[in-house]
């Protein structure tokens, strides 16, 4: 199997404690991916590619926001992601009275009856968990929505001049409904640019509604099976760090990325249709979930698919369109499809 010895002595140098890796732990671990899958599918209905964009966004240790109007099963989703993962889960629904306070907890007033002292003692909120919720999280202003920004980033939260870690793994998975909804509020670009990925969910096809109609309706209740632990995913994320992508496949990253910024790209329709391009943490998104995409079918090296199938979640919220792109209805999607088509391919595909 390609890269496996090579896969084996970097988890062996991990100075984390862990048990000794072999071939068949790292076969173990992509086998438990699949269950999880398989897991999700017990309970939802075709969005097939969905899943495996939500799944990949954990693998690779980042955050991921869902869009959809309502009644795609997005919150569905991800309860049943959480419930197929031994991890402490909570849930915010975001609303436009909800304080900063009532993510990151507060401080309240205390009394040492002993010593007869008054004093503040900080309470957690639900940021303080495994997997958070964020759900309708563009129904609360900005004030509020910047409230998770710290957490997303840097994995802790500061109140009072104290740092408090946040528990490990720890991942947001926020809903949204579309912006040209009423009662939303666009999230800031700064908080877009921290989810790893921006996954749009469609309509399910005439037969997935159907199934669905079906499956739903009835008094039998799938149930779904936990099948990784904690320690198992801060595995698996280390994993996906040591699949190999070679020097050519990382320079096409480069030059995509570099390809949607107007002030240097060659390509003629970037500099009518984009008002700002993406930055280096595109790129490292699009690596990382390229090499989750590749551990997630069993392979330990990258290829050209992989990073084709990631470059629209990674991208559609890191490049905003102009004014004239957007009166003409193209979108960062469309754009992305062209450059796909624009950039050639390296001619080096694997090592």
């Amino acid at each position: 199997m390609p890269n496996i010895q090579y896969l084996k002595q970097k988890l062996l140098l991990d100075t984390k404690p862990r048990p000794p890796a072999t071939e068949e732990s790292v076969m173990r671990l992509v086998e438990k991916l699949a269950a999880l899958r398989a897991e999700i599918h017990k309970v939802i209905v075709g969005q097939s590619e969905t899943v495996e964009q939500l799944c990949i966004a954990f693998m690779a240790g980042g955050h991921c926001l869902l869009e959809g109007v309502p009644g795609l099963a997005k919150t569905l989703m991800i309860r049943t992601l959480a419930s197929a993962l031994e991890l402490s889960f909570r849930r915010i629904q975001f609303t436009p009275d909800l304080m900063p306070s009532d993510i990151i907890g507060t401080e309240i007033l205390e009394e040492d009856h002993a010593a007869g002292k008054r004093f503040f003692k900080f309470t957690e909120g639900p940021v303080f968990t495994n997997i958070l919720l964020a759900d309708e999280i563009n129904r609360t202003p900005p004030k509020t929505q910047a409230a998770l920004l710290e957490a997303m980033q840097e994995f802790e939260v500061t109140y009072g001049g104290k740092t408090y870690a946040l528990p490990k793994p720890f991942f947001v998975l926020a809903t949204q409904n579309p912006i040209e909804q009423a009662g939303t509020y666009p999230l800031p670009e700064a908080q877009l640019d921290r989810f790893l990925l921006y996954v749009k969910m469609d309509y399910p096809s005439e037969q997935e509604e159907l199934n669905v109609l079906m499956q739903t309706t009835g008094s039998r209740k799938p149930s779904v099976t936990q099948v990784m632990t904690a320690a198992e995913i801060l595995e698996v994320q280390s994993l996906v760090r040591e699949v190999s992508i070679n020097e050519d496949l990382t320079m096409y990253v480069n030059h995509l990325v570099r390809a949607t910024r107007p002030e240097t790209t060659t390509v003629d329709f970037v500099k009518t249709w984009v008002g700002w391009g993406a930055g280096p943490r595109a790129g490292q998104a699009m690596i990382l979930t390229a090499k989750a995409r590749a551990l997630m079918n069993g392979r330990f090296a990258v290829v050209l698919d992989d990073l084709r199938a990631v470059a629209m979640p990674v991208l559609r919220h890191r490049v905003m369109m102009s004014f004239k792109a957007e009166a003409e209805r193209i979108t960062s999607d469309r754009l992305t499809e062209e450059l796909l088509q624009k950039i050639a391919p390296p001619k080096r595909t694997l090592d």
